[in-house]
């Protein structure tokens, strides 16, 4: 049975400030509790009424469908719950092609983002401080356990373009990244989903890129970010097979 103390300590996981105090977060779901059962994240706690579970770890609270529904944050929970230890960083590898987030705010967008890293072999993220937490419950959702194969940092990210003599950033005007020679290394930075790069990033960046717009109209304002990064994703690593 659950205690009221595990209740708690859950229940106080959904606030970043807790995460951070506790160095814990949350995952739920089959897919992604399997995803970082088989990572190097060290398990705390594993809650299901799977019985199967109990393989994974002593520390194996057995619930009912009720207490579960408790305890998650899904309208329909899935049958497994489990607490992680958030990892130590791990230093920001700059001799390959980094992704750098600058300020944004949707959870949805940060964990396919990061979903989108690990799909085209980007083994680093860095984030922007004012970024949304990687481990708030959304984001590890929506990642499903991409966080176990993406090298994340919350880092100042005037400071961290000064390891890159290449910093792209995506505009609404700029280059199309179709007619764009792309390098192999170098630094891609996202914008903020409503007011795009800030300033003060903005005046470290070498070359600006863009998606072009190939409807008739062109009336649309922008891309969603996430969308934006899978394209610009996919042609970074595309030009790089080709040579």
């Amino acid at each position: 049975m659950l205690t009221k103390n595990q209740i708690k300590l859950i229940h106080s996981l959904r606030q970043k400030k807790y995460r951070t105090f506790h160095h814990m977060f949350v995952a739920e779901g089959v897919k992604v509790v399997h995803e970082f059962l088989n990572s190097n994240y060290e398990l705390v706690e594993i809650f299901s009424n799977d019985l199967s579970y109990s393989n994974c770890s002593s520390n194996f609270t057995e619930v009912s469908s009720k207490e579960l529904s408790k305890i998650s944050t899904f309208s329909e929970p899935n049958k497994v719950l489990a607490i992680f230890k958030t990892p130590l960083a791990v230093s920001v590898n700059w001799s390959g092609l980094v992704l750098a987030l600058d300020n944004i705010n949707d959870p949805g967008n940060l964990g396919t983002i990061i979903r989108l890293c690990d799909w085209f072999g980007i083994n680093d993220l860095v984030c922007s401080k004012n970024t949304v937490d990687c481990y708030n419950s959304k984001v590890v959702q929506s990642g499903m356990g991409s966080h176990a194969r993406v090298n994340i940092n919350y880092l100042d990210i005037q400071m961290a373009l000064e390891h890159s003599e290449t910093c792209f950033g995506t505009f609404m005007e700029g280059i199309s990244i179709y007619d764009q020679n792309l390098p192999e290394k170098g630094v891609i930075v996202l914008g903020n989903e409503a007011n795009g790069i800030s300033k003060e990033i903005e005046a470290l960046i070498n070359t600006r890129l863009s998606i072009p717009r190939f409807g008739s109209l062109k009336q649309t304002e922008s891309l969603n970010v996430a969308n934006a990064a899978a394209i610009i994703l996919s042609e970074f690593k595309r030009t790089a097979t080709e040579k």
